[in-house]
């Protein structure tokens, strides 16, 4: 899977912009504040309806505008599908396949897969539960149709049963049939949840260990994805039985604090390196490599269970790493995949990647297109996008 043609109108810093992408390699080069980061927001932006800026969706669309636009060309084998995005200063989000508008987001983000990298990623490690499990349900909703819609169907019993709780609170003669009911539906869609978390979790952990050896020269990389109703099996008998439990026995607990105590809401995932966190024990350099290597082995997750190779975007990967690690890095990405990448400076890349790659010269919002030479220097001259 490779997107051909990306065409930008009244997207942050860019009014109008049409690019046409290389299926392998693609580098987008330019000092700070110039635009290299809206590019592949972009391109996840028209994959998945959001940004991987948490909180910015209003400023999206360019000054004193009313909408903008991303639309896209995806190339799958013999399948080519155009994709559009559309936002509105009034936050309302048009989605459409071939021209066609797709009312459920979940229907909609099956047709082009993006796993990015970007500084902020470190929050993954750094941040709070609430950020991991939103990074958690945004990978998983790529892969497996149904997520978001039993994710959505949960929350939305979620917040009946909290409701309820409070009700209850007050008013001791509350039918409790009711609450039963809830906890019945909410452990329902709490099953398929749980099950799908574990099965993804346990994929990267099958790889990542080995990627995050081969570029760091450590061994002993995991992720413990963690849950707080103690499963051990998943089986689907063993988290009805257990959430049922643990439910029944804080019945009084969440009458009090008039909230749901326990369940996938709750979940969380910490890197182990050596079974230590890397949360608390890890430098600064373990744990952006961490986070590198774990989308490196989504790569393969993706892969394996969707059969289609999804499209990398690195925001300004090389640039704290040294020379060997560099090296390392490169060695590890996949090959027969599409790459977008971002720095600031093309000696922070290796010479024979640069020497494969089509190269975008971003300026203060305008962008030019250079070929690298033979030695990776880029050709004389510049062609206007």
């Amino acid at each position: 899977m490779y997107l051909s043609k990306i065409e930008l109108t009244n997207y942050r810093n860019y009014s109008k912009l049409k690019i046409k992408l290389d299926p392998n390699i693609n580098i987008f080069i330019g000092n700070n504040a110039q635009g290299k980061t809206n590019i592949l927001e972009s391109i996840y932006v028209l994959a998945l309806t959001k940004s991987h800026r948490y909180g910015v969706e209003n400023n999206l669309i360019r000054k004193d505008m009313l909408a903008c636009r991303i639309k896209g060309t995806v190339k799958d084998g013999k399948k080519v599908k155009d994709l559009q995005f559309v936002l509105t200063n009034k936050s309302e989000k048009t989605v459409m396949v071939n021209d066609k508008e797709v009312k459920k987001i979940s229907d909609y983000i099956f047709n082009m897969k993006v796993i990015m990298f970007c500084p902020d990623d470190l929050e993954m490690i750094k941040g709070t539960p609430a950020f991991r499990r939103n990074f958690m349900n945004i990978e998983i909703s790529q892969l497996i149709q149904f997520y978001v819609q039993y994710l959505n169907e949960y929350n939305k019993i979620l917040k009946n049963r909290n409701e309820y709780l409070k009700l209850l609170n007050v008013n001791q003669y509350t039918d409790l049939l009711y609450l039963d009911i809830l906890n019945d539906k909410l452990i329902e869609k709490a099953v398929f949840i749980y099950t799908c978390r574990k099965q993804y979790m346990d994929s990267i952990n099958a790889i990542i260990g080995d990627i995050y050896e081969k570029i760091s020269g450590l061994k002993g990389l995991s992720v413990q994805y963690e849950n707080n109703i103690d499963l051990m099996s998943y089986s689907e008998e063993e988290i009805r039985d257990k959430f049922l439990e643990k439910l029944k026995k804080n019945h009084k607990r969440e009458l009090l604090q008039g909230t749901t105590l326990y369940g996938p809401h709750r979940d969380d995932f910490t890197f182990l390196l050596l079974e230590d966190d890397l949360k608390v024990y890890g430098s600064e350099g373990q744990k952006r490599l961490a986070i590198i290597a774990f989308k490196l082995a989504e790569v393969q997750v993706f892969y394996q269970i969707t059969n289609t190779m999804p499209i990398l975007l690195l925001d300004d990967i090389f640039s704290e790493l040294d020379v060997k690690k560099r090296n390392r890095l490169i060695a590890c990405l996949p090959t027969e995949i599409q790459i977008v990448i971002t720095t600031t400076d093309l000696k922070n890349i290796n010479r024979k990647l640069v020497k494969n790659a089509k190269i975008f010269v971003v300026d203060q919002g305008k962008i030019t297109e250079k070929v690298g030479d033979k030695n990776g220097n880029g050709r004389k001259g510049r062609r206007n996008i």
